[in-house]
C-alpha cells in the first residue's frame, strides 16, 4: 500500500472513530480512560499536537470542538454527569496500573 492511500485510510478510520464517539454520549470519558487509557480530550490533544507539528495552531477549545462536534462546555453540560465514587476508584486503580 502506498503512503497516500495509508494516510487516507487512517484519516477515514479516525473520522469514523470520532463520529462513533459523538453518537455514544452514554460512554463517559472517565470510562474510556479506565478501559482504554484515552478519552475524547486525549484525541483533541493529539489532534492539536499533530497540527502543531505541521505548523497549524489550534486552540484547546477548537480541538475539543472538532472531536465533540460542539463546544466542550456544551457537551459536558448535556452529557457528562459527575463521576461516581466507583468510577473515580476504578480510574485511580487504572492510573496506578498504567504507571507500573
Amino acid at each position: 500500500m502506498d503512503t497516500q492511500t495509508q494516510t487516507e485510510l487512517e484519516a477515514a478510520a479516525f473520522r469514523r472513530l470520532v463520529a462513533h464517539l459523538r453518537k455514544r454520549t452514554d460512554v463517559q470519558n472517565i470510562d474510556l480512560m479506565i478501559q482504554a487509557g484515552f478519552c475524547r480530550n486525549c484525541l483533541a490533544d493529539w489532534l492539536r499536537e499533530a497540527g502543531a507539528e505541521k505548523g497549524v495552531e489550534m486552540s484547546k477549545d477548537d480541538a475539543r470542538a472538532s472531536i465533540y462536534g460542539m463546544p466542550f462546555a456544551e457537551w459536558k453540560a448535556k452529557y457528562q454527569p459527575e463521576a461516581t465514587a466507583e468510577q473515580l476508584a476504578a480510574f485511580e486503580a487504572a492510573q496506578k496500573k498504567a504507571h507500573v
